[in-house]
């Protein structure tokens, strides 16, 4: 690792940056926050400045992350809860309501029931509508990340029925996942494409932080939890046949098996908010030999066990994450900082409206 008193900046022509940084030369080794001081950069603008380190000609996001961590203002925090299969509202909230909130996207799920709970703002959209009126292909996932954001929502919870390729994920247990295999394949997976190009990473598509807040509120609530897992995405709305089962356990290495949190988790990435899935086990699929094929009927008598188990996991994390929230300590409220390609002259004025609560930010 670098040691950021050696780290040069030859010159800042203030060309390069929207943001109209001042010209700054710096011909002495400063400690990175003297550095970016005298160089004004503080909207994070990479290309304000040219790093002199051996072959480096820009800040590392890491050294960046740190400095605007350190004194970026908190924000209140705002949970939302994305319900699957068997969860169709939350217990608890004070001043609950159901309100409608519009998408250039499309129109969400369903309402979003709002209140809060310990003093914290919470929001809960039914992913698949109250009445479960959208199969997984169906559920118009843009328009729910996007209405959320609108709500200004910080932090989302999936939580979602499974199914298990593990013999010790059992069901009734839950799994915190922190990584997917997306088998999805009908389904819109970004906010952008022509008129604006972006790539963000999803190498880890979750929020540490807020899965290990999950992990902790799933233990007090008395839940067999399992701190990781791979989650297949699978389009459905059929379930697998015995000999996809068995690849995606023993070829794959996928240790549960759904169909909804793909494009969901890349979407909330896109979005910068934070995301965390919970998966709540409720079969063996169909790989198990002494279980056979999925039957629907046991699924939902183990589903409303979960679901009450669910709602009590909930009912702990805004004790946990509490009211006030700094910026993400893996940067997930900033995935976006250099992930757009697309020249400002070169955007499409109509996919720029659309974006204006996604990437408000940026753009």
């Amino acid at each position: 690792m670098v040691n950021d008193s050696v780290w040069l900046v030859s010159h800042c022509s203030g060309r390069c940056c929207r943001h109209k940084c001042d010209p700054a030369r710096i011909t002495r080794p400063l400690p990175l926050h003297q550095l970016l001081r005298a160089v004004g950069v503080y909207r994070r603008c990479t290309g304000c400045v040219r790093v002199v380190h051996g072959l480096c000609t820009a800040f590392s996001a890491q050294y960046q992350a740190t400095f605007f961590l350190k004194d970026a203002p908190k924000t209140d925090t705002k949970i939302a809860v994305i319900g699957g299969s068997g969860i169709y509202d939350i217990d608890g909230l004070d001043g609950a309501e159901w309100v409608s909130v519009e998408s250039p996207w499309g129109t969400p799920s369903d309402q979003i029931l709002t209140g809060t709970l310990d003093g914290v703002v919470m929001a809960f959209l039914p992913r698949h509508g109250r009445g479960h009126v959208h199969s997984p292909t169906s559920v118009p996932y843009r328009a729910n990340i996007d209405a959320l954001k609108r709500l200004g929502v910080t932090d989302v919870i999936s939580i979602s029925a499974c199914g298990s390729f593990r013999e010790e994920m059992a069901p009734g247990d839950f799994v915190v996942v922190d990584q997917f295999i997306d088998r999805t394949f009908a389904r819109e997976k970004s906010f952008f494409g022509a008129g604006c190009v972006a790539h963000v990473s999803v190498a880890h598509p979750t929020c540490p932080r807020l899965s290990v807040a999950c992990i902790t509120a799933a233990k007090e609530t008395g839940i067999n939890v399992h701190t990781s897992g791979t989650y297949l995405a699978m389009e459905g709305p059929q379930f697998s046949t015995l000999a996809e089962s068995k690849m995606y356990r023993t070829s794959w290495g996928a240790d549960v098996i759904g169909m909804t949190n793909m494009p969901e988790a890349k979407l909330a990435r896109e979005a910068e908010l934070c995301y965390a899935s919970v998966a709540m086990i409720t079969d063996y699929d169909s790989w198990h030999p002494d279980h056979g094929e999925v039957d629907v009927t046991q699924i939902i008598a183990t589903l409303m066990g979960n679901a009450d188990k669910a709602r009590s996991m909930v009912a702990k994390l805004p004790g946990l994450l509490g009211k006030d929230r700094a910026p993400c300590p893996h940067g997930c409220d900033r995935a976006l900082e250099y992930a757009i390609l697309t020249r400002p002259e070169a955007r499409d004025p109509a996919l720029m409206a659309k974006l204006d609560a996604v990437a408000g930010r940026m753009l």
